[in-house]
């Protein structure tokens, strides 16, 4: 991935992690590896472990950010929540999407799509 890419990727990042915690839930990891891949951000809410797949475009085209979620992602989204989980023995848990648009000195449209996957 090109630097201007994981730069725009970094910046959606931290506009969900922002995002996030102006909801009341509190972000307990970012970019954690798993061996199925990575989880953008790791929240708490209640009871309940979101895994949280961040997804960000600098301009909308013919289709959205969220539209970058294949099957093969959710398969992958979902491998790595089961993981983390049998891991840290949470019982409780559910994957959500951040769809950011725009890009850096712009003000983001963000949508939340909460137990997504």
């Amino acid at each position: 991935m090109s630097g201007y890419k994981k730069s725009i990727g970094a910046w959606g990042e931290g506009i969900a992690h922002e995002f996030l915690v102006g909801r009341g839930i509190t972000v307990i990891a970012r970019n954690v590896r798993t061996p199925y891949g990575e989880i953008d951000l790791i929240g708490i809410q209640g009871e309940i472990t979101l895994f949280v797949e961040v997804k960000t475009l600098t301009s909308r085209q013919s289709f959205l950010p969220e539209d970058n979620i294949t099957r093969r992602k959710r398969e992958h989204m979902v491998a790595c929540a089961e993981h983390y989980a049998a891991e840290h023995n949470i019982d409780r848990w559910q994957i959500d999407v951040i769809s950011i648009e725009g890009k850096p000195g712009s003000t983001p449209i963000v949508t939340y799509f909460e137990n997504a996957i």
